[in-house]
């Protein structure tokens, strides 16, 4: 188990983030059209992943990695949180969001298999903010829990990793 915080206080996730060199784990999520989001094949990989897309963190992350995408050769964003694709979808279009993909939770392990899933306080049952990188041959290059919810990843550390 981890240790992240909300409003300071601790709050404990299911597991542990996979490890830097270690292989990412596969996961099959939802799109905001229902259809499968999965790692892509030959290409990297940044999960954006966090709470819920209604929150303030949680929607200015997924505008920073929609831009950071644009600029981003052989490398897609999936923004992973247990959110509803309808919920997904909303966002993105009323946002203008088209360089990341999204993919929902509700009817998957990831949680689990990424350690993520919170499972004290009042946010049980989401995930917690963090970010993996995977490189093009599902290695983890990066890995990131924030210590607080309510603070954005490091976007800086993320993206070096691509380099």
């Amino acid at each position: 188990m981890a240790t992240t915080a909300l409003g300071g206080n601790p709050v404990t996730t299911v597991g542990e983030l996979p490890q830097v060199g270690a292989a990412a784990p596969t996961f099959e999520l939802v799109s905001s059209d229902f259809s499968a989001v999965t790692l892509p094949e030959g290409q990297r990989a940044v999960l954006n992943i966090f709470p819920s897309i209604d929150t303030g963190v949680c929607a200015a992350s997924v505008r920073k990695f929609n831009e950071l995408a644009a600029g981003l050769d052989n490398t897609t964003v999936i923004n992973v949180s247990q959110d509803l694709p309808p919920a997904l979808n909303r966002f993105c279009g009323a946002e203008g969001i088209e360089n990341v993909q999204v993919g929902s939770g509700f009817r998957s392990t990831f949680g689990d298999d990424y350690g993520v899933k919170m499972s004290d306080g009042k946010l049980a049952g989401l995930f917690a903010r963090s970010v993996v990188v995977v490189d093009a041959d599902g290695t983890v290059l990066h890995a990131q829990l924030v210590p607080e919810i309510a603070t954005e990843p490091d976007y800086d550390a993320a993206i070096a990793a691509l380099s």
